[in-house]
């Protein structure tokens, strides 16, 4: 059963790193790059629509499970090779930091800002400024969590090569 466990929250971690950093690379590769191309209310209906959306049982369980999962699964690898357990610890740090607590104290604040903004009714002077306010900050912070996602899975990968 021990080893059941050990397997199950090892694939879940893997798994949901995985995800998360793949979703954060497509985001910063493909969709931020195309919505910039959009005029200002274009680009702000767009991102408004999609923050929206992307809020869902499924998304939250994949982009934020990790910040639980990578620590439970560095503690019950503890006792491994020393490699792996570091590789496993540096993981789950850097997951929560750069991924959990950017989204939570940079990005969604300023995902809020634009949900509270009714931008039919705004003047195309505010709606500049809102996208001058969210645009350039929000995507220097998606950039972190997207290397912080990506190093995090490559930690756990190199993890697991050495989980012996």
């Amino acid at each position: 059963m021990e080893l059941n466990f050990k397997l199950i929250v090892l694939t879940l971690s893997i798994l949901f790193t995985g995800l998360t950093a793949g979703l954060c690379f497509t985001w910063a590769n493909a969709v931020t790059p195309g919505l910039g191309r959009l005029d200002d209310l274009g680009f702000l209906k767009a991102f408004q629509a999609m923050n929206r959306t992307i809020l869902n049982p499924t998304f939250i369980i994949v982009f934020m499970g990790p910040c639980l999962l990578l620590f439970i699964n560095a503690f019950i690898f503890k006792n491994i090779n020393q490699f792996a357990f570091t590789s496993y610890l540096v993981a789950a740090v850097l997951f929560f930091a750069g991924v959990g607590l950017i989204t939570i104290f940079k990005n969604v604040p300023l995902n809020e800002i634009l949900d509270k903004t009714v931008l039919e009714t705004a003047t195309n002077v505010e709606l500049s400024e809102l996208r001058k306010t969210f645009e350039q900050p929000w995507n220097q912070w998606h950039m972190v969590r997207t290397v912080c996602s990506f190093t995090s899975f490559a930690l756990l990968v190199t993890g697991l090569l050495f989980n012996k």
